[in-house]
């Protein structure tokens, strides 16, 4: 029977024979983790690798995502579809074991993790999904929902700032069935990080509302086990295990140094470790007898058939509730919400109402929340602002997790990397907000959520200029350039509240990646449209209004400056020119729709075009070419009443036919 120690040089083996194949990857942190892995894996994680996506599976996170060979090396060993040839092909194009754990390559890997503290941030969003899972399903009998969050984390992931914003609230929301170990080896890429990095911080999380089991030696087993055990003793509590490591454990002269941290060890100096470890195995070799000692497999499928009687009980017992918690683990929406949104869209054109489109998002919610039990809403702390309470709204607390809404506080940037972790959790369909600017704090955040591909659903309001007196540090000028840019993501900037509520409903029923919604703080009045308009608007890009035959002019706008084109070109008109108004609230939608449909809004050979948006103009070029116009922000804003911002700036329907004029008149 091998020994633990020989279960964890598994581990540190295949981590250095695929780092130094691969030529390039981080050996330190896996050899350094490897027997805490080992305890955690083989002894308490609830997991099974022939069903990745077993619903009540414990979730593992690897924050420190450099490290990713310690978990593919996991994967590997103990039965998921990962095989050696996948370990040797580390770090290669197309592989399944990419440089950083990377959500949807590889079978097990629960979150994409690297930008460091994202993963922390990641797993407190787990830990709230799974408290809040259980408040609404379990009942007395029938436990569906119990099961725990783990991350495995370093002193880099600790300096983040975003650790401080995550951590401190899953102090405050009571999250007793978190655990994190701190892979406390004293070492970072430029060395020892006492020179940096010299916070006490067992008393640090003790004063987020922490359980914290300090000075756990991470290469005794007993220790680990010890800690564990502790840490799962404690429902009240999260809990951070303090493991004092030596990096790159086993390499004679690399270990306990920077040197073996982000770069391979060398054929000699692994040739060395072998013999230091008495691993006496060839590169990638593994003996049968720690495979089957690892081997989780009966293990896993034994936990999942006795969850699946447990919850074959409970399905018995509340038939609605286990068909409820089946189709939100699924992600599937309510059968007809579809139809009720939609009748809803028309009861909004019929209404005609003039409103901030802030304002038109909350009436969307609440329209919107009553067929969702699966939103998770929040707000970084301007919930009065940004109007993301709706009627049903119930906060989430340490008492009680049943709610549906949290109060993240001013953690722009925890708020959005938590909502990762709550959608990858499953069950919640969450969204979040404040002001656009600040989505600059967040901004990692969103990117990891498109990088995903998940659905989570960001509100930013005050869009613009519009929000007046605040000034250029609130006024976001680069901001929808910058998301409307990023792959996978989906962003809408709706003129009135018939756009806001299909951009709502765009939102709630994308599958495949994330939504920006960017709302106004100013009032919007109300566009009419045909019927063929009003269906046309879920295309992210339509004609609003128009003249006869072929176009003299397009103008091409979004959110409050689609008033502003429409306006402008009622005078034109009056003037004799045909022109046509395109409202574009969704840029990306639009660029999705058939060459057809977009020649139809935008033909190829009308080239006299203007975009009007209040931000950065360069973005526009793209539909008005190099020969078109854009009435735009080309530096920051500044501090007075909306209006005379929109004047000072240009958006005013004298500069929008002065700038037209120009085309027409060449």
């Amino acid at each position: 029977m091998p020994s633990r120690q020989d279960l964890a040089n598994a581990i540190r083996a295949l981590s250095m024979d695929a780092v130094q194949k691969a030529k390039s990857g981080h050996p330190g942190a896996p050899m350094g983790m490897a027997d805490i892995a080992e305890v955690l894996w083989n002894e308490y994680l609830s997991h099974n690798p022939a069903n990745p996506e077993w619903a009540n599976r414990d979730r593992f996170v690897m924050s420190n995502g450099h490290g990713s060979m310690l978990v593919y090396s996991l994967l590997h060993l103990t039965g998921y579809d990962l095989s050696i040839d996948d370990l040797q092909n580390f770090r290669q194009l197309h592989s399944r074991t990419p440089g950083h754990p990377e959500y949807g390559y590889t079978p097990g890997v629960e979150t994409t993790t690297g930008p460091l503290g994202q993963g922390i941030a990641n797993a407190v969003g787990f830990a709230i999904a799974e408290k809040a899972m259980a408040a609404q399903f379990n009942r007395p009998g029938h436990n569906i929902v119990d099961h725990y969050t783990y991350a495995f984390l370093g002193d880099g992931c600790l300096m983040e700032g975003i650790s401080h914003e995550v951590c401190s609230l899953a102090g405050t929301l009571g999250l007793g069935k978190l655990v994190f170990f701190y892979d406390d080896n004293g070492i970072s890429i430029d060395g020892e990080v006492d020179g940096w990095f010299t916070d006490n911080t067992p008393q640090r999380f003790e004063s987020y509302g922490w359980q914290v089991i300090p000075a756990v030696d991470g290469h005794d087993a007993e220790a680990v086990r010890n800690a564990i055990e502790q840490a799962r003793a404690n429902t009240e509590q999260p809990t951070l295990i303090c493991c004092k490591t030596v990096i790159g454990f086993g390499s004679p002269n690399k270990q306990g140094t920077e040197s073996c941290h982000g770069a391979p060890l060398g054929e000699d100096e692994i040739a060395l470790a072998r013999e230091n470890l008495g691993w006496n195995h060839g590169a990638f070799e593994v003996p049968d007898d720690i495979y089957q000692a690892w081997d989780g497999r009966e293990k896993g499928s034994a936990a999942e058939q006795a969850w699946n009687d447990a919850f074959a009980a409970y399905q018995q017992a509340e038939p609605e509730l286990a068909a409820e918690f089946r189709r939100r683990m699924a992600g599937e929406l309510p059968a007809d919400f579809a139809e009720q949104a939609q009748a809803y869209i028309q009861q909004i054109q019929d209404k005609g109402e003039t409103i901030a489109s802030r304002k038109a998002s909350q009436n969307a919610l609440n329209a919107f929340g009553p067929l969702l039990p699966e939103f998770m809403g929040g707000s970084a702390d301007l919930a009065g602002s940004n109007l993301t309470l709706w009627d049903g709204a119930k906060g989430l607390s340490r008492e009680d997790a049943s709610g549906n809404y949290i109060y993240y506080g001013v953690r722009e940037f925890g708020m959005s990397a938590i909502m990762n972790g709550i959608a990858l959790h499953g069950g919640f369909v969450p969204y979040g907000a404040t002001f656009l600017i600040f989505m600059e704090y967040a901004r990692n955040a969103v990117r990891m959520a498109a990088l995903m591909k998940q659905r989570a659903i960001y509100v930013f309001t005050h869009d613009s200029i519009g929000l007046g007196e605040d000034g250029p540090t609130h006024q976001p000028i680069e901001q929808l350039a910058s998301l409307r840019t990023t792959p996978n993501m989906s962003t809408w900037r709706p003129a009135d509240a018939v756009e806001s509520a299909v951009a709502w409903k765009a939102a709630i029923e994308r599958q495949d990646g994330p939504t920006a919604m960017v709302f106004s703080r100013q009032g919007l009045p109300h566009q009419d449209r045909s019927a063929e308009q009003l269906a046309n608007v879920a295309r992210g890009g339509y004609v609003l209004s128009d003249s006869d035959g072929t176009p003299d002019l397009i103008l091409i706008a979004t959110g409050s400056e689609v008033a502003l084109a429409q306006d402008a070109a009622a005078q034109l008109r009056e003037r004799g020119s045909r022109v046509r108004v395109v409202s574009m609230p969704s840029t990306d939608v639009f660029d999705a729709q058939s060459a057809e449909y977009k020649q139809q809004v935008l033909p190829l050979e009308v080239t006299n075009r203007v975009a009007i948006e209040a931000a950065i103009e360069d973005y526009w070029y793209k539909y008005v070419g190099l020969d078109g116009r854009v009435v735009g922000m080309s530096s920051f804003g500044e501090s007075a009443p909306a209006g005379e911002l929109f004047k000072e700036f240009g958006f005013t329907v004298d500069n929008v036919l002065a700038v037209a004029g120009e085309l027409l008149e060449a």
